[in-house]
């Protein structure tokens, strides 16, 4: 027992206590942290020392590799969701803990850093990092600052442990995303001219059959992971924006699709595929309509994440007590930028159910937080002793 810490629960109320919607901001959140972890002798850094901040906190020896544990700060919005109590306080009730975060993913948040308070006071031969980013729900945007500043220290970590919730299976996997905003530009008409016009919506459903068009060929051709839950590359609409009056042949329209990519699949061969098909669409009209246009921009991307490595995975195991088969996500994380960008091993384990994420009354079980600290703890008596991955 550490009775001088506050434990996991009473972290997690603070942290609820702040809504740090994405956007919103998470200044006050770091600054709380920093007053909880800096008089333990942790040493912390700050990217993007604004509204919002990275906080990279170390404890340990300062000239070894470490392993990192990882989580955002930041929480989806509640705003039309029908929340039975105060989203933003943390309620106990029948073995759960509610509140927007507790599950995705401040659950985790809470107990890292009650695990490196306990690992301050230890004295590790392995360092111990805590990695708190902002803004990850709207496509991993906070963490990008941190990267570089993580490749430009001398000695890089052995292992990124994220915190996403995975029911505390461990995941070795997840798939990639790409979303994309297209503009279809038609000719403007009155809608009882219909013909001198080109109606921009039209070309949109025209370019929506041809992303259908996509998805079947993916899954005709795809080499499926049975880990996953979708076995395969998918390709998905989700917003479309077109028209302003009924009797206006519209002129403009706007969707937003993505991709979330099996490692197997190669997004800019998806890609070019879908610009081809949105360029044949639009030398349909080229002649009587010079002015019509699918313009297709890159909005936000994060790549998936394979794991193969024999030292991580075996150090995940023992330490999340996991010897079975690793399972696959469905949900994109942070980790596939710590290994592709950095070339550091990552998985993904943290306590409560994406199944409860994003929802009202989202809540993590005190079951689950308890075996996370009991993780942690045993990471901790590994990084006394010393690790390496080899």
């Amino acid at each position: 027992m550490h009775p001088a810490f506050p434990d996991t629960a009473a972290i997690l109320a603070d942290l609820i206590a702040f809504p740090t919607v994405s956007r919103s901001g998470n200044r006050a959140l770091v600054d709380y942290v920093r007053r909880l972890v800096e008089p333990a002798g942790a040493r912390i850094v700050l990217t993007d020392d604004g509204a919002d901040a990275n906080m990279w906190i170390s404890v340990g020896p300062d000239d070894a590799p470490g392993v990192v544990l990882s989580g955002h700060s930041d929480v989806v919005p509640v705003a039309g969701q029908p929340w039975s109590r105060d989203p933003f306080a943390l309620f106990a009730a029948e073995g759960r803990l509610y509140g927007r975060g507790t599950a995705d993913m401040k659950g985790f948040v809470a107990s890292a850093i009650r695990a490196l308070l306990i690992a301050a006071r230890r004295p590790l031969k392995t360092p111990l990092h805590l990695a708190i980013s902002f803004d990850e729900e709207i496509g991993c945007v906070g963490v990008r600052s941190l990267l570089p500043v993580l490749a430009a220290r001398p000695v890089r970590p052995l292992l990124v442990w994220i915190g996403e919730p995975t029911g505390l299976a461990l995941a070795d996997g997840h798939k990639g995303k790409s979303a994309y905003r297209v503009t279809t530009t038609g000719r403007a008409a009155h809608s009882a001219l219909t013909p001198q016009g080109l109606n921009a919506i039209y070309l949109a459903t025209d370019f929506i059959a041809a992303l259908r068009d996509v998805q079947a060929d993916l899954i005709a051709r795809a080499l499926p992971d049975p880990a996953y839950d979708v076995a395969y590359t998918t390709v998905h609409v989700g917003v479309i924006h077109g028209g302003e009056t009924l009797n206006i042949v519209p002129g403009s329209c706007t969707l937003e699709f993505e991709i979330r990519d099996l490692a197997s699949d190669h997004v800019p061969a998806i890609e070019a595929d879908i610009r081809a098909r949105a360029a044949a669409i639009v030398a349909r009209h080229a002649d009587a309509f010079p002015e019509c246009t699918i313009l297709i921009e890159p909005v936000n991307s994060y790549p998936g994440l394979d794991t193969r490595h024999p030292g991580a995975l075996a150090l995940a195991r023992a330490v999340s007590g996991h010897n079975s088969a690793t399972i696959k996500l469905a949900f994109g994380t942070e980790a596939g930028l710590f290994a592709q960008t950095l070339g550091i091993p990552a998985i993904v384990c943290g306590p409560g159910s994406m199944d409860q994420g994003h929802k009202p009354d989202e809540f993590v079980t005190v079951e689950q937080l308890a075996r996370c600290d009991a993780m942690l703890l045993r990471l901790i008596d590994r990084l006394e002793a010393g690790i390496t991955l080899d």
